[in-house]
């Protein structure tokens, strides 16, 4: 799926693309006083609003959850998984677009520029969830070494975002609608899966159609790990994985036949 020369200019250019990511970190607190300190403030008044006022509206509606924190951690858990597959696959469908002038000006591997978007949302991602995780632990609620199920349910996520991301950056290249319709898909994507209200509030004849939402599955297995301190359904993510490995397949392909096509459309 990945060729050799692929990887070998990836390598190549490692440093190009620490840079890009160093500096992308860097311009994104310019010129505020407290700086990258707002990579802490931000994600820390977010899950404190999820934990005082979530908890107390939502009350004991998770069924056979009744902890103080189980609506605030099934929320958080939800929240910043579809957090960082809405960066990936907004930022990347516009990735080429955005560095169309030096896609133009220099010769470099193309493909760092999808890496530099997944390696800032992850960076990202880290960020927010060191906190919650931090949260989880100082609040007694921190599910143990099952935590560490998370690592392939991350990785699933990741190779699903990206490879969605990646087809629709060469398609919004040729044809820029594609980046506005998803844009609106997205807003309709997000409430078709659990983030914000547990399955069970979903009417029973609607529940089964989350079968066909890739993203529902990997979302319920962060949560089912966060909340419930157990291992999730990996069956369930059985369809998620092959989907992902076939959105980089095809994303790979696409990129690989029109990379020189994109340069003279940008």
């Amino acid at each position: 799926m990945i060729s050799r020369s692929m990887l070998g200019g990836v390598w190549r250019y490692r440093g190009f693309i620490a840079g890009s990511v160093r500096r992308e970190f860097q311009a994104r607190y310019r010129n505020s006083l407290l700086g990258a300190a707002w990579t802490i403030l931000n994600p820390l008044a977010m899950i404190v609003v999820y934990t005082v006022i979530f908890s107390q509206v939502m009350g004991n509606r998770l069924q056979g959850n009744t902890g103080h924190f189980a609506y605030s951690i099934y929320l958080c858990a939800g929240v910043l998984t579809w957090g960082m597959f809405a960066e990936i696959t907004t930022r990347g469908q516009n990735v080429f677009l955005e560095n169309a002038n030096l896609i133009k000006k220099l010769q470099f591997p193309r493909i760092c520029l999808p890496i530099v978007v997944v390696l800032n949302a992850f960076v990202n991602f880290a960020i927010i969830f060191g906190l919650f995780s931090l949260f989880l632990v100082f609040s007694g609620s921190f599910p143990g070494a099952v935590y560490l199920a998370l690592l392939p349910v991350l990785a699933v996520l990741i190779l699903f975002a990206i490879g969605l991301a990646m087809v629709l950056g060469v398609l919004n290249v040729f044809f820029r609608d594609v980046g506005q319709f998803f844009t609106i898909l997205l807003q309709f994507w997000f409430w078709f899966t659990p983030v914000v209200y547990p399955v069970t509030a979903l009417p029973e004849q609607y529940r089964a159609w989350l079968a066909f939402n890739p993203m529902a599955a990997v979302v319920q297995a962060c949560q089912t790990i966060l909340l419930n301190g157990r291992a999730p359904d990996w069956g369930s993510l059985l369809p998620a994985t092959a989907l992902a490995l076939l959105l980089c397949a095809l994303g790979l392909q696409l990129f690989r036949k029109r990379a020189g096509e994109m340069v003279d459309e940008l």
